[in-house]
């Protein structure tokens, strides 16, 4: 279920993995967490996001990077 949420199309967002139905990708997710941004933040911001789509992204970046290591 959490790959449907991460879709990526190259017609949105030049093919970057975003959450399914919106302009939001991964890599911002990422970004402002990592610069200390709560969830409850990300939500506030971003009132299509919600918090099934935050975990999304961090699973997907989470097998994307094991994927990486492994390969």
């Amino acid at each position: 279920m959490t790959t449907q949420l991460i879709q990526s199309n190259p017609s949105i967002m030049m093919g970057k993995p975003v959450i399914a139905g919106t302009r939001i990708t991964v890599e911002l997710i990422l970004e402002k967490l990592s610069a200390g941004e709560t969830f409850e933040q990300l939500l506030e911001a971003h009132p299509r996001l919600t918090e099934e789509g935050i975990r999304a992204a961090l699973n997907f970046a989470a097998q994307r990077k094991e994927t990486n290591c492994n390969g």
